[in-house]
């Protein structure tokens, strides 16, 4: 489960944003996870409520998990299309001319805090 791993970082990277900021707490934390990016939304949850209670300043933090779709780009009929759903093979010209556009992404996108 490498999702604890991942949110021992982003605990350990909010927490040094707020002490270097000299915030009070962390009222929410906003997580863009890609659809395809290996990261389980749920085990991710899970893992953050576990860790948060042995920050400083995660107490009382809220997380907002959004997960961005995955979608592939077609470079021979250049369209677009759900990454999940059709794979690596273009659904419309069959091509297996394809690249990732979104999807594998993990962005810490927005901080709210509680000033002192």
């Amino acid at each position: 489960m490498h999702e604890l791993g991942v949110v021992f970082n982003i605990v350990k990277q909010v927490d040094e944003i707020a002490e270097k900021n000299n915030v009070a707490s962390v009222a929410s934390l906003t997580i863009e996870v890609g659809e395809v990016s290996a990261i389980i939304p749920e085990l991710f949850e899970d893992c953050f409520e576990w860790a948060k209670k042995k920050s400083k300043y995660l107490q009382d933090c809220k997380l907002n998990l959004v997960v961005i779709e995955a979608i592939t780009y077609c470079e021979d009929c250049k369209k677009t299309y759900s990454t999940v759903k059709y794979g690596k093979t273009c659904p419309y010209c069959k091509s297996p001319h394809t690249y990732l556009v979104t999807g594998n992404e993990l962005i810490m996108k927005k901080i709210d805090v509680n000033d002192k």
